[in-house]
């Protein structure tokens, strides 16, 4: 026809506008330009020209972003769904297991898996140990060598209803490992014994290893430890733990209470088979013929042997010689070995392992997949590596006070998670009562956690995994503790008076917040010595610990973790003579102004203030302090 010319041979067939969308595809985060052609059904040349059009340089054998992913997929008429390569692979599984003639079932019961918390000398590891000697006595000579932080027993009292069965405790070093695990999406734990001493009662570790587990959403079992002692009360620990909505199941309520003696290995076995017990009621079963599925309980650099991680294997089977993507990085099982040091072939479900073949020292909480195409499992770990600078790159959006009425202008109902810490108990039960009733329509204040005593790591750590805020009441943080919380992008707010604390919450709810000011870390120092000085007062013979002192810094004067006292430098001094500055390592003479109550062992800390507005963005913790001075 007049007008018209055939088209060119090999010419790009790139569209040129809308296209109504007539299917789906599903592809992995990260995947190339290659696989997205085949997926689209396209020639690469023409998807690569469609990205030209767009401004994106790339290679046949480049990754994509999962935005770009969906955005030219409509230029060619698809809905593009971007899963993770772990939905993938467990996807890929299921399909093989439905199409398999099997005359068995596809699943089949895994051991639980068991993580023991509370509080210091309440009997966690002596619980642990007398689990291990009746293993031990079940046949294992030499005891169990703990060469990774899992282990694996068999109930071997042959009377027992759970005889034969299977559990694995993993030996986490307290709450920290614990919520870091969550805080990167792991469900590493299926339930959670909490060990409580008849003697002592319920303490404040204790309160704080029942938030975590609550948090986590985790089966609680109780052991009341140390029953075989004297002045033991187990019923008074159950009155406690009942406050606290724990209520035993003699009482009414649906919390399994063991008393147990881990000296006397009095009840051990009935606390197993209670074990046994929650994990059928919670059916806990997994596949052993798919490819394995599991979590890095942790990794360490090894001299010798190079990056090594413990994986507990939680679906399918691990074999030796499986590749595998962990987090950002992938390897290749070069090695196996199990809790006693053994070398192992393959390992099924709920078994944790020792494994060598990493490329480089994944995170404690990655989940690790074993996959068959290594190439495939090079390219998904490098696309992680480099999603993940970006993310370092950009500022996390953490909760703030400041950010709470914008988010609940887009969001409308919003939850505030608030953990708080005071100096006394009196204070921070009646802020925990306080801080709750200030709820409204739109927002919601819930105390996921409080405590008395100084902000710590394992705070800072559960307000990253739920997206809380942190609040002190006359206490300070930690220095390692402020160090994490900028890390994380983790708010302290710190008050000393009740209600401007509770005036601040109601104008972050209304986002009528004042100007604050930010307090900029120097030094600390701790005083080893007071001189008193006629005329003069008390002069605290210091250490400078880290950072530095000025004569014009502010400093505060902290006892036991909290703040008694906040003013201006008087004097500093070395030797003799007045100083501008002391450094860090160095000995001097301060005096506070006003302040003649130094005590050895106090510790004072320098700082220096700035007024922020409140709207240019989260006042984040500024090591280690962020004091908001609210009008009243």
């Amino acid at each position: 026809m007049k007008g018209l010319t055939a088209p060119r041979l090999g010419a790009a067939q790139v569209p040129t506008g809308p296209v109504p969308i007539t299917r789906k595809i599903t592809v992995t985060e990260g995947v190339s330009v290659k696989d997205l052609a085949e997926k689209l059904d396209v020639r690469a040349k023409d998807l690569i020209a469609t990205l030209l059009q767009r401004g994106v340089f790339v290679t046949v054998n480049q990754s994509l972003d999962s935005e770009l992913v969906r955005d030219v997929a409509r230029q060619f008429g698809a809905d593009a769904e971007v899963i993770s390569f772990e939905d993938q692979m467990a996807n890929e599984a299921l399909e093989n297991l439905l199409t398999q003639e099997t005359t068995g079932e596809l699943e089949v019961v895994r051991p639980p898996v068991v993580t023991i918390m509370g509080h210091v000398d309440h009997g966690k590891t002596s619980l642990l140990d007398a689990i291990r000697e009746t293993e031990v006595a079940a046949g294992e000579a030499g005891g169990i060598t703990q060469h990774i932080g899992a282990y694996k027993v068999r109930i071997s009292k042959s009377d027992s209803p759970a005889f034969g069965r299977e559990i694995v405790f993993l030996d986490t070093p307290g709450h920290e490992a614990f919520t870091r695990m969550r805080a990167r999406g792991a469900k590493v734990t299926d339930i959670v014994v909490i060990v409580v001493a008849a003697d002592d009662g319920v303490m404040p570790q204790t309160i704080e290893a029942i938030d975590h587990a609550k948090a986590a959403n985790v089966p609680i079992i109780v052991a009341v430890n140390k029953i075989d002692k004297p002045d033991a009360q187990p019923d008074r620990v159950k009155q406690q733990l009942g406050d606290r909505g724990l209520v035993p199941e003699a009482w009414g309520g649906s919390t399994i209470f063991v008393d147990v003696s881990a000296k006397k290995h009095t009840n051990l076995d009935l606390l197993l088979e209670m074990i046994c017990l929650v994990a059928d009621v919670g059916s806990l079963r997994a596949s052993p013929d798919r490819p394995a599925l599991g979590t890095v309980i942790e990794s360490k650099l090894d001299r010798g042997r190079g990056a090594v991680a413990t994986v507990l294997v939680q679906n399918g089977t691990l074999r030796l010689g499986d590749s595998f993507v962990v987090g950002n990085t992938f390897g290749k099982i070069r090695a196996m070995f199990d809790d006693r040091g053994r070398a192992m072939t393959e390992a099924g479900p709920s078994t944790p392992v020792e494994i060598l073949g990493l490329e480089s020292i994944p995170d404690a909480g990655d989940t690790f997949t074993a996959v068959s195409d290594r190439d495939k499992a090079k390219t998904v770990a490098g696309y992680r590596k480099m999603k993940e600078r970006e993310s370092q790159l950009a500022k996390s959006s953490r909760a703030s006070l400041e950010g709470l009425a914008e988010q609940i202008k887009q969001a409308g109902v919003k939850e505030l998670a608030v953990i708080l810490k005071g100096d006394v108990q009196g204070s921070v039960e009646v802020l925990a009562e306080a801080l709750p009733r200030l709820s409204t329509e739109k927002v919601r204040v819930k105390v996921i956690h409080s405590g008395v005593g100084a902000i710590t790591e394992s705070d800072v750590l559960l307000a990253s995994a739920s997206d809380a805020i942190v609040i002190g009441f006359n206490v300070r943080p930690e220095r390692k503790a402020a160090d994490l919380a900028v890390q994380e992008g983790v708010e302290i707010r710190l008050h000393s008076i009740i209600y401007e604390l509770q005036d601040e919450m109601r104008k972050a709810m209304l986002g009528l917040l004042d100007a604050t000011v930010r307090e900029h870390y120097q030094g600390r120092a701790e005083v080893a010595n007071v001189f008193r000085i006629p005329k003069v007062g008390a002069v605290a013979g210091c250490r400078v610990l880290d950072g530095l002192f000025r004569r014009d810094s502010e400093v505060r004067v902290l006892r036991d973790g909290a703040q008694v006292f906040k003013g201006k430098l008087a004097s500093l001094k070395r030797f003799k003579d007045d100083v501008s500055e002391v450094r860090s390592g160095m000995e001097c003479g301060i005096s506070v102004a006003n302040f003649n109550d130094v005590k050895v062992g106090d510790v004072l800390e320098a700082f220096t203030a700035e007024r922020v507005a409140a709207d240019i963005g989260p006042a984040l913790v500024d090591a280690p302090q962020n004091k908001v001075l609210s009008a009243v």
